[in-house]
């Protein structure tokens, strides 16, 4: 345990030492338990914060991984003579040997540091009551966000509220956890955010890189809304509401790829993002939905018609060969049927993809054999002639507060244009140029519409998964199979298990209180 103990603490003095970039802080490389040599003002205090988030940061493809990876989406068919990552992700092959994620998804670390810094930060008597608030505040937030991932991955785990082994406790039993209920991990999730908001009081979000009250309150909708709809918990619809109507401020952009772009970071649209910036850190996995110009193979044109004339092969139209640092291979598909379903006049379609073509022009008429898309909504910028993906990932919208307080109207029974119809007339330029506005209809018909919208809307903001889950047709998630939609990933009768993820056998080898996710086959001893 005292090796656990050097590890957790050796992984806190790393968050704050990486916050340097904003502050150098001086720590001595005293242990903890030693010297006491921390906690003690206000600039180390906010300087771990800082570390939190970049530590929040780093977990940015793992929160698009369990939000989107298996949300029917992705391509299992390589076109690039590449290989396909996550396979068994994308695939919904999982079991308890190929469980696609380990170790709790690495969430359980920063959870712990939450929990200490949560705990420190209430004890301290230098800080101004209002800033202390508000760095409780963001804090009761963020770990809020990590076991509302935890709960619609794996639905009931093991809570911790307290920094157990850093406050001495290196007994093994009794640091032994079972998992609680889903209940019980809502009731958590619910208790904390609805603190961090009292907290934050009547605080400005003017950083819209960090945990704010507007972020806060985005997370409030988004768990109350699931909460009604997954649980049946049909009054939380009210609270969903009334947390997401109190937002103010954030605006939609009217260029859909504004949004995202880099000369244009926390503009009126973002609520909260995490950032990348050149000189500090990329964005992971941005690379492997691309393509490398050795795959093109003097053979693919931009133009499936080869209109432009045979011949004019693609070389690198996107200019990303020259990079950074990161490799640029597609290791990762999105189905070109995703690019198809958009309209010709969805500007959504083109700052999302970039779309390119096989052709063979030996016959009459020309035949094509490969359809491929890159993904260039996160594409970053060109600085000293190189390639950065460097554009800052919305962890909360405007056009997501919009859809999902379309989602609340149209399940109290309501009409939702008023919700919807922003987020067209941004992607069509106007009313006017809307080829088909939406138009209230039955609550199912509503809910697919404000789905497609959704898949349109947040390609690779790592949505579509828990939408699925969230999000009903006939009073069935569409989650699963049905004749009638297009969009389910499971099979109900064999497969209504899997709306879960399964854990590891080193989960429950390491802590034989824990069982294996229900449903799953587990050799576990009973």
């Amino acid at each position: 345990m005292n090796k656990i103990k050097h590890i957790i603490w050796m992984s806190m003095i790393a968050i704050v030492a990486f916050s340097s970039c904003r502050k150098t802080l001086e720590l001595a490389p005293e242990d903890y338990f030693g010297d006491g040599n921390f906690w003690q003002n206000e600039s180390q205090v906010s300087n771990f914060m800082v570390g939190l988030h970049n530590q929040f940061r780093n977990n940015q493809f793992m929160f698009l991984r369990l939000g989107e990876m298996r949300g029917g989406s992705f391509s299992n068919i390589d076109v690039q003579n590449t290989s396909l990552n996550e396979l068994q992700i994308i695939e919904q092959r999982l079991d308890e040997n190929s469980a696609g994620v380990g170790n709790w998804g690495g969430f359980y670390n920063p959870i712990l540091q939450l929990n200490l810094f949560i705990q420190k930060v209430n004890e301290v008597g230098f800080l101004a009551e209002d800033r202390k608030n508000f760095l409780l505040g963001q804090a009761h937030a963020m770990r809020a966000y990590y076991y509302f991932q935890l709960l619609r991955t794996y639905g009931g785990v093991p809570v911790w509220l307290e920094p157990e082994v850093l406050n001495g406790n290196t007994d093994q039993v009794t640091l032994r956890r079972a998992r609680a209920t889903e209940a019980e991990v809502l009731a958590v999730i619910k208790s904390d955010v609805n603190k961090s908001i009292e907290l934050f009081g009547n605080a400005p979000s003017t950083d819209k890189t960090m945990w704010s009250p507007n972020a806060a309150l985005m997370l409030k909708g988004e768990v109350y809304l699931w909460s009604a709809k997954v649980y049946g918990t049909t009054a939380d619809l009210a609270d969903a509401k009334m947390a997401l109507t109190s937002i103010t401020g954030p605006a939609l952009e009217n260029n859909f790829k504004d949004v995202f772009a880099y000369n244009k970071k926390s503009n009126n649209e973002i609520i909260f993002t995490v950032r990348y910036r050149v000189g500090e850190v990329e964005m992971p996995g941005v690379s492997s939905f691309t393509y490398s110009t050795f795959n093109f193979d003097g053979q693919h044109y931009k133009d499936s018609t080869v209109s432009a004339g045979v011949g004019n092969f693609l070389v690198d139209p996107l200019v990303i060969a020259a990079t950074n640092s990161q490799q640029i291979i597609q290791r990762y598909r999105y189905k070109f049927e995703l690019y198809q379903s958009y309209d010709l006049a969805d500007k959504r379609r083109d700052a999302t993809f970039y779309d390119y073509y096989k052709v063979n022009t030996s016959t009459e008429p020309y035949t094509v054999t490969v359809r491929n898309t890159a993904l260039v909504k996160f594409l970053g910028t060109i600085d000293a002639n190189k390639r950065y993906f460097a554009d800052d990932w919305p962890v909360y919208r405007e056009a997501d507060r919009l859809l999902m307080l379309a989602e609340i109207v149209n399940a109290e029974g309501g009409d939702p244009t008023e919700y919807i119809q922003p987020v067209r007339n941004r992607a069509f330029g106007g009313l006017a140029n809307d080829p088909a506005p939406f138009v209230n209809g039955s609550k199912d018909a509503n809910e697919i519409a404000i789905f497609e919208e959704r898949s349109k809307e947040f390609v690779f903001e790592g949505k579509r998964w828990y939408d699925l889950r969230r999000m009903q047709f006939g009073g069935e998630p569409m989650v699963f199979i049905s004749t009638s939609h297009p969009y389910g990933v499971l099979d109900k009768a064999t497969q209504s298990h899997m709306v879960l993820w399964p854990i590891p056998p080193s989960i429950w080898t390491n802590d034989p209180l824990v069982n294996q996710t229900p449903g799953y086959e587990t050799a576990k001893p009973q």
